[in-house]
Parts: structure tokens; C-alpha cells; sequence
């Protein structure tokens, strides 16, 4: 009992924290061009862009662009997900693949998504896919990454136990590989989650696919600044509520693990 209100007290604290710095980060905008810090051409107040939010949420357009965005975001997430712990589990699973890989995997994870978005605009044009190209890539080598370094972890001893109990292979991933990787993967979609929504805005940003980062691009260039500053705060809104998300059902799928299990509310 002493721990659950020790632990409903830390979140109550952190919680209270991260709400007064978002009001001081919002006092200090609204301080900043009222003051004439800098010109409210180019940074309007925070009130008027926050306004101009309100306005956004009243609109249907508003909410068919986010659809659009979430859409590429779970799509790309999904087949990223997927072709990572089919091919993790593939070559975690081989001595030889490990080695095999090992080298190509090094050499083209570090390669930037938007390094990418010249070939996908030559093979996709303005399509959805251009978009996809972009976020799978990115999403893809988090959760891949993750995921062998957590079958790089299992217990030898666990291993060889499962082994000389006669265990096959299919029944030593299930009982033995995925309950020890599983925290890794968990960590990978988390990570790979921001990431897939990062390269959807980008990508709808410059190549102009649909979604919200296609709006920002034109209320940029047709000078609309407090309508540009409120669909980035948009984004930055859902990035929020996505890693919120994403941390609710780590804990849940995890709440058996030593590291989660006190802080998971039943």
C-alpha cells in the first residue's frame, strides 16, 4: 500500500511539474513578441496562435488532414513492426545470420529517412507510398535493433534448459526468447512510434502528400504564420498523445516484468 501512494504521489508530482512548465513555456511566447523580443510577424503571440487552434478544431478539413497523417503513421508503423520481428526473430534465432547481417545492418541503419525522399518521389510521385518508403525505413531499424539486442540477452543457461527438455525451436521462442525480448520490443515500437510520426510530417511537408504536415508547408508560403504555428502545435500534440499511448500499453503488456509491475494501476 506504501509503495502504490508512493508511486501515485511521484505521478501526481510529475504531473504537476510538466503541466507548470507548459504554462511557463506559454507565458514566455506570450512575454516574447509582446515585448518586442522579436517581431510578431514572424512569432505571433501565443494566445492568438492558440486561438487560431481552436478555430482548426472546428473544422472538418482540419480533421481529415489528421486523418491522413495518422494513417500513413499507422500504416507505415505496422508493416515496420511486422517485417522487423519476422526478420529479428528469423535472424536472432541463427549464429550464422547474426554474423551474416551483421555488416549490412550496420551499414544501412545510419542512412537518414530523408536522405530517401528523392527515390521515393521518383518511384511514388506525391503518393501515400512516398510517404510509407519514409516511415517504414526509419520505424523498421528501431524496432529490428531492439529486438535483437533482446535475443542477444536470453539466458544460455534458460536456453540450453529449454533445449535439453526437448524443446523445438517454435516452443523455445514462445517460452523462452519472446518473454525475454518482449521489453526490448516494447521499447522499439515506443521509440519507432515517435519516429514514424516524425517522418509522416516531414514527408508530407516536402513532398507535399496529404496530411497536416502538407498544411504547415502551405500556410508557410502563403504567409499565415499563426495558422502554421498552431498545425505544429497540432503535431506536437499528437507526438504527445501517441507516447502517452504508447507508455499505457507498454505497462500493460509488461506489467508482469520487475520493472514495470509497482508502477502498472489495476
Amino acid at each position: 500500500m506504501r509503495k502504490q501512494r508512493g508511486a501515485a504521489g511521484s505521478r501526481a508530482k510529475a504531473l504537476s511539474l510538466g503541466t507548470s512548465g507548459i504554462i511557463l513555456f506559454f507565458l514566455i511566447w506570450e512575454a516574447t513578441p509582446r515585448l518586442g523580443l522579436v517581431s510578431e510577424q514572424y512569432l505571433p503571440p501565443a494566445s492568438e496562435v492558440l486561438g487560431q487552434l481552436g478555430l482548426y478544431l472546428a473544422q472538418a478539413a482540419f480533421w481529415h488532414d489528421v486523418g491522413d497523417t495518422m494513417a500513413s503513421w499507422a500504416l507505415g508503423l505496422l508493416i515496420a513492426t511486422v517485417a522487423a520481428i519476422v526478420l529479428g526473430l528469423l535472424i536472432g534465432s541463427s549464429r550464422f545470420l547474426r554474423r551474416a547481417t551483421h555488416t549490412t545492418i550496420e551499414f544501412l541503419r545510419p542512412i537518414p529517412s530523408v536522405a530517401l525522399i528523392p527515390l521515393a518521389v521518383l518511384i511514388f510521385g506525391t503518393k501515400i507510398e512516398s510517404t510509407l518508403l519514409l516511415v517504414v525505413y526509419a520505424s523498421f531499424w528501431q524496432v529490428l535493433l531492439q529486438l535483437l539486442y533482446g535475443i542477444n540477452d536470453i539466458d544460455a543457461v534458460a536456453n540450453d534448459t529449454a533445449k535439453s527438455y526437448g524443446l523445438g525451436r517454435l516452443a523455445r521462442i514462445r517460452y523462452v526468447v519472446w518473454p525475454t525480448a518482449l521489453p526490448y520490443l516494447m521499447t522499439g515500437l515506443r521509440l519507432a512510434a515517435a519516429v514514424a510520426l516524425i517522418l509522416a510530417i516531414t514527408a508530407e511537408l516536402i513532398i507535399g502528400t496529404p496530411g497536416l504536415g502538407k498544411q504547415i508547408a502551405l500556410t508557410q508560403s502563403g504567409g499565415a504564420i499563426s495558422s502554421m504555428y498552431a498545425l505544429v502545435l497540432a503535431t506536437g500534440m499528437i507526438g504527445v498523445l501517441i507516447n502517452l499511448a504508447a507508455r499505457i500499453v507498454e505497462k500493460r503488456v509488461l506489467s508482469w516484468h520487475p520493472s514495470v509491475r509497482g508502477e502498472v494501476v489495476l
